[in-house]
């Protein structure tokens, strides 16, 4: 089974040398999407159109960008991209392509100086296929995660995809950029990757017990993004829904979530193409996320000073 459905593609423009990169989710015609913010510290642009009571369906394009908020300058090449191909919100004098953004904090890893720009952005929508790579790629390139105690117990983090039927019709996908705070668990509570010690994975809230007061306040530097898409016809409301309950995956998959120092985001896309079970949907969905996430860290391959997971 394809990872993505029918019709979108997903693009990535990566600088390995800088540890930075972007990645674009490109949406047919006639798309509808919403979001949830839930982390404490996001970075976004575009979110308030993608609520059920703004107007329009939503987005053309989304865009998962490193960076920290430098990044988000990427959406211009997405919606210049957009609009050379005639792609847009129709509008009396021209048709306005909508590029919502989400950003991790990555200028830790490599250099800081290097940001995903406007050049980025077009080069990651040519680059756009239905079969994207994982891992260390795009927005992936320079994630982390364990981030409590500093680099030094830092695993690194990536980019990861999972699909799956939806019962009655459909399929859904999830991309997801992995770079908490927090430690990624498996299925059984197991730590796939977090804060690194000699003896192994620790988890966050026994470092926060045992380093108390002393602990490293790193405001504003992780994320987890999750873009969901599907087939299955979604109104706006039923997208933002389904967005909110993807977010049970993310939390999942995720330990701790959603703190002041995460911009934890999820987006939920629909191409609308298949009459399916919006309720089967809503409860697979968390699955489908933690599946990425976890995805997300297997298929990372490790920077200098930051091994990826299974080999630390």
């Amino acid at each position: 089974m394809s990872l993505l459905p029918d019709g979108v593609r997903v693009g990535h423009w990566t600088d390995a040398d800088a540890w930075t990169g972007c990645t674009v989710c490109l949406l047919p015609e006639g798309s509808v999407a919403s979001c949830e913010v839930r982390g404490g510290a996001p970075g976004t642009l575009g979110s308030d159109i993608l609520q059920p009571a703004s107007v329009g369906p939503g987005a053309h394009a989304i865009l998962l960008t490193g960076g920290s908020a430098f990044g988000l300058t990427a959406v211009d090449g997405v919606s210049r991209w957009l609009q050379e191909r005639g792609v847009g919100f129709p509008t009396p004098a021209a048709r306005v392509p909508l590029v919502p953004a989400a950003v991790v904090y990555d200028l830790g890893l490599g250099s800081g100086g290097t940001r995903p720009g406007s050049a980025a952005g077009y080069t990651a929508c040519d680059a756009a296929s239905e079969e994207p790579e994982r891992g260390s790629v795009g927005v992936g390139t320079g994630c982390t995660v364990g981030k409590l105690l500093g680099p030094d117990g830092w695993t690194k983090g990536g980019f990861g995809i999972a699909a799956a039927r939806v019962p009655g019709g459909g399929r859904i996908s999830a991309l997801a950029a992995v770079n908490a705070i927090g430690e990624v668990v498996d299925d059984d509570g197991s730590i796939l990757a977090g804060i690194r010690t000699d003896a192994g994975y620790v988890p966050t809230v026994d470092a926060v017990r045992e380093e108390g007061s002393g602990l490293r306040r790193p405001w504003s530097e992780a994320t987890t993004l999750v873009c969901v898409v599907t087939d299955v016809t979604l109104t706006k409301l039923e997208a933002w829904m389904c967005a909110r309950a993807a977010n049970a995956g993310v939390a999942r998959a995720v330990t701790p979530v959603w703190t002041p120092f995460d911009g934890d985001t999820v987006f939920c896309a629909s191409t609308g193409r298949v009459q399916g079970d919006v309720l089967a949907l809503s409860l697979i969905v968390a699955d489908v996320v933690a599946d990425a996430i976890r995805d997300g860290v297997r298929q990372a391959t490790g920077a200098p000073g930051c091994p990826a997971a299974g080999k630390r």
